[in-house]
Parts: structure tokens; sequence; C-alpha cells
């Protein structure tokens, strides 16, 4: 992403290279500066019997002169902003238009001063001397102040350039979490719907008539849930009732080996949930824990606020446990990425194991209200706050 130009990367026009250098921040320094001036002029020419209202009327009569020689050239240093704005000539041949800016704005500014201290009569001479003097000390004090001014100047277009780069930055760091989001979620997604296609295709094989049945359940699952799982966010309501499905469709296969309850109050079915993270540990505790015993086993899911305000879900199974790398498989490894990703160390999944067998999985997010789906407020009554049990 290439960051769009800034003020000071563009072209100006040179009304617009002359205010850059004459404003009102500008002119408050010279008058400052010329103020400064004065009264150490002021000062240093008191005299012990000096009335203190003439002394005040000299130090704004100095005062005066060197405003007048400070605005002269700070225009004459906005006037050559605005011709090199145009002309671009090299480095050296620019500071040499600057210095002889600086030069006019002085000779200008000494002639300013002496014929607004003598018009109209102008009954005293024009000295040459003071004229040298004051437009070589104005010169250097107009190059230092111009060389000043194009340093803050370039400080600002460094600074802005920086600033813009930052938010390039950034704009590239969210799209890259966008596509790591959806390169992890295009993972756990085959990874879950093949699992059941597989189950289907092994009914199919043992019991048509029941395989027929799950497969018209996948439909119907694959229907309400796959609109909301390219989302990067979806609800607790929705992902509860995507749930329930594909449990459902589970216990088509393994009938009384598999019993499941869902706790969750009402009151957040519109908390914000990513998708599929839910059915994935779902999906781990029975491929892991529960198929494999010959009993089976039950899975209880449940939905809570706790102390800390945060929305915490535990998925909790009987099963046999932690067996070799259990917790590591890809499936977990991608939801643990997803909520980093989308929370940063708000979002955490952790696997804990319990007595006398089993493991509980808990996903603990800060609490967001986001719209539920109207599928999810139609299946509100069926996950209210009373659990909802499966034998």
């Amino acid at each position: 992403m290439t960051p769009p130009p800034t003020a000071l990367d563009a072209a100006p026009t040179r009304w617009a290279a002359f205010r850059r250098v004459v404003t009102l921040p500008h002119v408050a320094a010279v008058f400052y500066l010329a103020f400064v001036l004065a009264l150490s002029r002021a000062i240093a020419w008191r005299t012990g019997d000096e009335a203190w209202d003439a002394w005040f009327f000299k130090l704004a009569l100095f005062t005066r002169q060197s405003l007048i020689s400070g605005v002269t050239i700070l225009l004459c240093a906005g006037a050559a902003e605005a011709v090199l704005t145009r002309a671009r000539p090299s480095p050296p041949a620019a500071w040499g238009v600057r210095a002889l800016a600086i030069l006019v704005g002085t000779s200008a500014g000494a002639i300013l001063r002496f014929a607004v201290t003598y018009a109209p009569e102008f009954t005293e001479p024009f000295w040459w001397w003071w004229f040298v003097y004051t437009c070589g000390l104005w010169w250097l004090l107009g190059c230092t102040g111009y060389v000043l001014l194009q340093l803050a100047l370039a400080e600002r277009a460094a600074q802005e350039r920086l600033a813009q780069a930052r938010l390039s930055r950034e704009a590239l760091a969210a799209q890259q979490m966008e596509a790591e989001l959806s390169a992890l979620q295009a993972q756990i997604e085959p990874h879950f719907l093949f699992n059941t296609l597989a189950t289907v295709k092994r009914l199919y094989d043992v019991a048509p008539g029941r395989g027929r049945d799950m497969l018209t359940s996948l439909i119907a699952y694959l229907q309400s849930a796959l609109p909301g799982m390219r989302s990067q966010r979806a609800c607790l309501g929705d992902e509860l009732e995507r749930v329930r499905h594909y449990l459902a469709i589970l216990q088509m296969r393994m009938g009384e080996r598999l019993r499941f309850e869902i706790d969750a109050p009402a009151t957040l079915h519109d908390a914000e949930m990513p998708p599929m993270v839910i059915a994935t540990l779902v999906e781990n505790s029975i491929k892991h824990g529960l198929s494999p015993l010959p009993e089976g086993g039950q899975l209880h899911i449940s939905a809570r606020i706790d102390t800390d305000g945060r929305l915490v879900v535990d998925v909790l199974d009987d099963g046999r446990g932690f067996v070799g790398a259990g917790g590591s498989g890809v499936g977990l490894a991608n939801t643990r990425a997803r909520l980093a990703a989308l929370y940063g160390n708000e979002g955490t999944l952790s696997l804990e194991a319990t007595q006398p067998r089993g493991v509980l999985a808990r996903v603990s997010l800060p609490l967001r209200r986001v719209a539920p789906t109207p599928a999810a407020a139609a299946a509100s009554s069926g996950l209210a706050s009373e659990p909802v049990a499966v034998p």
C-alpha cells in the first residue's frame, strides 16, 4: 500500500508555499525577536535621569523599527519559497535565491524604517553607514532564522511521512491479519466438515437408511451454518445453535454413547464469539475423548460471565483425557492463533485435565455484544437459561 502524499510532499501552489512561511506563529516569533532586540537596546541606552514614560515610548519605537525589518524579511522569504516552488533549482541555487531574498528584505526593511521615522519632511540625511550596519545585522539574523525555518519544515515533513508510513504499516498489518485469519479458518472448516462427511459415508455402508437421515440433517446444518462461517465475528447464540446441530448429527451415529448438554443464559446469546471455535473444541472432545471409549461419555457446554466481566465458554467431557499429544492438534493450534489475532492477550484457550477423567477446554474472551442473527434469536428458546440435554 502506497501512503497518500502529504501536504508537504505534494507540489504546493505558489500561494500555499508563501503561506507555509508567512504564518501567524512565524509573525509572532518575529515580534518577540523584535521586542527582545528593542528591549536590550532600550536598556543599554537608558540614562539615569530619563523619565519612565519617555523610556517606554523609546522601547515602543525601537520595537516598531525592528518589527519592520523582521516582517519585511519574512515576506521576502515567503516570496522566495513561492518562486522556488515552480522553478525547482538545485539545492545550492535554491539557497542562493533564499540568501538574495533575505538581502532584499533587509534592504527594503532599512529603507522603510528610515521612511517611517522621517516622513514626510525627510529633514535628516540618509545615513549609509547606518544602512550598511542595519542590513548586515538583519541579514545575519534573517539567514539564521531562515535556516531554522527550513529545518523545522523538513522536520515537519519527516514527521508527516513517518505518520503516513505508520498508518500504512498498520493497514498492511490489518490486511495481513485478515489474510491469516482467513487462512486459519480455511483450515478449520474442512477439518470440521470432512470428518462429518466421513461419518455419513460410514453410515451409508452399514445402515443406508440412517445415512440418508444423517445426510438430510447435515444439509440442514450446512444451510444454517455456512452463511456465517466465512465471517470473522459471530454471536454465541449462532455458535451454540450450530454445535447443537452438529451434535445431533453425531448422535445419530453414536447413539447412547453420546450425551450432551448445553447451558447458556439467553442474556449471553448476543455475546461476540469467533465462528467455529466452540465447534472445534466439541469436535476435539468427541474425537479424542469420547469416541475412543466403548461406552462413550457426556459432553457439557456452558457459557457464563466471570468475576472480571469476561465471557467464559467451557467444553467439558468425561472422556479418556489427555493421551499422547492431546491438546496440540491442528484445530486447537489454529483456534489459539485466531484468538490471539483477534483479541491479543485478552483471548485465551486453556485445557485442563479433570478427575476422575476427561478434559475441560475453556475459552475466555472480552465480553462484546453483537446483533444476533434471526436464526440465533429463534433458537433462543431452545438454548435459554435451562440446560438442553439430549440423552
